[in-house]
């Protein structure tokens, strides 16, 4: 992928200023955050290592009305913490354009957490959700492709329901993104 997002480099906001405008979701979201805990202690370390170096930038495409970022972002955000790497947040809403690179499945789902060089390269991104959360809506939309079906609100209804299933009760799911974005940091 050659796209250069350089132009959007220092246009977005902070997480905490993402946190602080929140207008939908805030309680859950904080109780997410706060309730982050690293599930590996060799993930910790990867993502504090990070801070040797100072070619990575991230730009987090989100909005607060999407589920998917109220149980994302927030490990996303406690992993960056450490990293040292400079980490904005373009609202999902002001920045179509980003959006329109960044597509899933030829829709738009957030969170996407892109990471760029220090000149705005694209290296990779992750989301809108961990791999095994995503295989569901992926399988989903294979099956389903007629968003007017008689039985597609139905159907999505299940699909969603299955997706929760996958993220579990608890904060399990949190290790499964840190292990994703590790793996995906450790690429490049």
């Amino acid at each position: 992928m050659s796209t250069s997002l350089a132009a959007k480099i220092k246009t977005g906001i902070t997480p905490q200023q993402f946190i602080d405008g929140m207008t939908k979701n805030k309680e859950k979201f904080e109780e997410w955050y706060n309730g982050f805990e690293w599930a590996s202690e060799s993930d910790k370390e990867f993502f504090e290592s990070l801070n040797n170096r100072d070619d990575l930038r991230c730009l987090i495409l989100c909005a607060d009305w999407c589920g998917d970022v109220v149980r994302n972002v927030p490990v996303v955000f406690r992993a960056l913490e450490i990293s040292g790497i400079p980490t904005e947040v373009l609202i999902k809403e002001e920045h179509p354009d980003v959006m329109a690179q960044f597509l899933t499945m030829g829709g738009e789902a957030i969170p996407i957490v892109i990471f760029t060089d220090f000149g705005g390269h694209v290296l990779g991104h992750w989301g809108p959700r961990p791999a095994n959360v995503q295989a569901v809506m992926t399988q989903f939309k294979q099956e389903n492709p007629d968003r007017n079906a008689a039985d597609y609100q139905d159907k999505i209804a299940v699909a969603r329901q299955e997706m929760g299933r996958q993220y579990g009760d608890g904060a399990g799911y949190h290790a499964t993104i840190t292990s994703e974005l590790r793996e995906l940091l450790s690429s490049f």
